[in-house]
């Protein structure tokens, strides 16, 4: 289990040369750190949603690696398994707007005929994108009491990650698929938000799991935290964060993405369950990514921290193995 510290007060994530402030290492409920990041090539900003209605899931992304912009557009129609996917590349990530904060600001990109703007409030984000054949119009409010897991990883100190992973936000809107118009409402919908700030090495791997389902949402991670004293894995009872500090050990097969994932520890039991894979492979050069994501259902439990084990049959979400290569 690792030994880390919950902070409780503003905190930026560079000293002033660029390099980790020792200070900012730890995890947050909310968010409080300033990603005043310095230098470039290896300066790495995304704003990644993940729109999850009882006829459709969503996955919208807009990213600065420095040298590009990387955005698109995801929807599976959850019916039929058809999918549409539209992505786009900008030279040295013009217009791509990423603010140092989470949850202050707006964070978009465009180009390439696709277009998303996560506009940040303090009511909540309006999502909106759209690509050829496809519109978003959404609204994810903040709930009173509702918190997120914030998380510096440490790799030294010229390299370091902050993310902060925000589940089960409630989500109502309207998405365009053609000349069909599908409406969804906040009580069978949901939200979540990856926010990454930092620098990164060349090559990393990852896995990341993430369920919601009514007053319970569970997100784990893996792979790239290891070694560092950090881990991204929570679970969420009611809006309250309940940290959860061990390494976790992920099974799964990589020859069948679709045969059942087990994600274990001292106070996690947890099976994924896929119903789709989303494989998604990009090579530019000396930059290429590898994912396969899944979607699907969790059983199982969590151990909260008062030690009681909470159950987590009927969350629904994702499970994913990523390669990157950056």
């Amino acid at each position: 289990m690792t030994a880390e510290r919950e902070i409780t007060s503003p905190v930026d994530l560079c000293l002033p040369g660029g390099r980790l402030d020792p200070a900012a290492v730890g995890w947050t409920r909310r968010p409080l750190h300033r990603a005043n990041l310095r230098g470039w090539g290896r300066v790495k900003r995304w704003e990644y949603w993940g729109v999850v209605t009882p006829t459709h899931i969503v996955g919208l992304v807009a990213s600065s690696l420095d040298y590009a912009g990387t955005h698109g557009v995801y929807v599976l129609d959850r019916a039929t398994g058809r999918e549409l996917a539209k992505d786009a590349v900008t030279p040295l990530a013009r217009g791509v707007r990423m603010p140092d904060r989470s949850g202050e600001g707006t964070a978009s990109a465009r180009g390439g005929g696709v277009a998303v703007e996560f506009v940040q409030h303090a009511e909540g984000t309006t999502i909106t994108a759209s690509a050829p054949g496809f519109r978003l119009d959404a609204e994810a409010p903040l709930v009173p009491g509702h918190e997120s897991l914030g998380v510096v990883v440490p790799w030294s100190g010229r390299r370091f990650q902050y993310t902060v992973k925000d589940l089960g936000r409630p989500v109502h809107g309207r998405l365009r698929l053609g000349s069909r118009d599908v409406a969804f409402d906040a009580s069978d919908s949901f939200a979540v938000l990856d926010h990454g700030r930092g620098k990164w090495p060349y090559s990393v791997s990852w896995n990341w799991a993430a369920g919601c389902a009514p007053g319970r949402a569970v997100q784990f991670g893996g792979r790239w935290t290891d070694g560092t004293g950090s881990t991204e894995n929570a679970l969420f009872v009611d809006g309250r964060l309940h940290k959860i500090g061990d390494d976790l050990v992920w099974e799964y097969d990589r020859t069948d993405w679709l045969r059942p994932w087990r994600i274990t520890g001292p106070r996690v039991e947890a099976e994924f369950h896929p119903f789709h894979v989303r494989a998604a492979r990009t090579s530019l050069l000396v930059v290429s990514n590898d994912t396969h994501q899944c979607f699907g259902g969790f059983t199982g439990r969590a151990r909260a921290d008062d030690g009681s084990w909470v159950d987590l049959d009927g969350l629904t979400g994702w499970a994913e193995e990523a390669r990157n290569r950056w």
